[in-house]
């Protein structure tokens, strides 16, 4: 069960990325905080809102049936849900009906998948599984060659294929498939497309640390986001942003993470080799024109390192900020197109 609070947002929120401070109420106007436990994480939503105490709790509990109607299509974590279903299922060669989100988020994911050259793959949840970031515990030991070698014999996201009408899925072979690098993005979207139905005009979602921004805060103020420097210890900016419908996400490797025997292993596993990353870059973040794209561009991008997630970015125009491990400590480097986000 989704349960909400709602409250007066007088303070800033700390999240991977954050709402800053600086609010200018006007006298009809408040900024209102609806947040909530979701999928594993939090979601924080501002309204822009006169006081109504009964639109506020109308809307919190729309809020909260949207979220439920998300989990119960993409989470892994719940065996009832749509996901799972399809999981569990021993004949995945036959089609498998899916409600048509599940399919708009498969179809995304293949897309991505397809961009990336597969450093973006749903089907890698064993894989992931197996390094114990998933819904099983975590392993005594770091896997060796031989079990990832054969994890990986079926991890493949060209194994999947989707059908648009009515809308289902099927798999050349069995897949365990995990959308969670890309269902909060959907779920931050699907949250927007219900406010906008119902008729507000300014809000800000956030879930988990993906966002979507509309409108503005009173006294004509944009929304002001911050990227955060990619340090676990502290929370500390490293960028500011201006957000205006548009969606934004972040993709690290310094909150998710264990250690065995001195050595640190990332979340965020490479589909290719079944490892978890390496390289240098710390966190990436992306802008695009929804956040389930912002989502699982912002994982590609993490998985493919600094300089191929660059050079594919500027080369398709899109929006991606970049903090690398330099030897004298983090760098920041963007794509031409995130330029214009930027505060100076």
């Amino acid at each position: 069960m989704i349960t909400s609070r709602i409250r007066p947002a007088l303070a800033v929120v700390a999240f991977a990325i954050a709402v800053l401070a600086g609010y200018s109420f006007e006298p009809e106007e408040k900024v209102w905080e609806i947040s909530g436990p979701v999928f594993g994480t939090r979601y924080n939503i501002n309204l822009v809102l006169a006081e109504d105490r009964a639109r506020l709790d109308e809307l919190a509990a729309g809020i909260g049936g949207v979220l439920k109607d998300v989990d119960m299509a993409m989470s892994t974590w719940r065996e009832d849900s749509e996901l799972s279903r399809f999981n569990r299922t021993e004949d995945q060669s036959q089609w498998f009906e899916i409600s048509r989100p599940l399919y708009e988020v498969l179809s995304a994911a293949r897309e991505i998948s397809e961009l990336s050259g597969g450093a973006f793959d749903v089907t890698v949840g064993p894989v992931v599984n197996l390094w114990g970031f998933g819904p099983e515990a975590r392993p005594e030991q770091v896997p060796g060659d031989n079990a990832l070698a054969a994890v990986l014999e079926n991890v493949g996201y060209e194994t999947l294929e989707l059908r648009d009408d009515p809308p289902a899925v099927r798999a050349e072979s069995r897949q365990y498939v995990d959308l969670s690098a890309i269902a909060k993005g959907y779920g931050v979207d699907a949250v927007a497309e219900y406010l906008q139905k119902e008729g507000v005009n300014a809000f800000l979602v956030e879930i988990g640390g993906e966002v979507w921004a509309t409108g503005r805060k009173p006294g004509n103020q944009p929304w002001r986001l911050a990227i955060e420097e990619p340090v676990a210890e502290q929370r500390q900016v490293n960028r500011i942003v201006v957000l205006a419908d548009m969606g934004m996400a972040t993709s690290g490797d310094y909150r998710n993470y264990y250690e065995s025997r001195g050595q640190r292993f990332s979340h965020t596993i490479d589909p290719l080799s079944g490892k978890p990353i390496s390289h240098n870059l710390a966190s990436v973040s992306v802008i695009a024109e929804n956040c389930m794209m912002a989502d699982g561009l912002a994982t590609a991008f993490n998985v493919m390192g600094y300089e191929k997630a660059m050079a594919l970015a500027t080369r398709e125009n899109m929006a991606a900020y970049f903090i690398v491990r330099g030897e004298l400590g983090f760098e920041s480097r963007h794509t031409p197109a995130f330029s214009s986000y930027i505060v100076d």
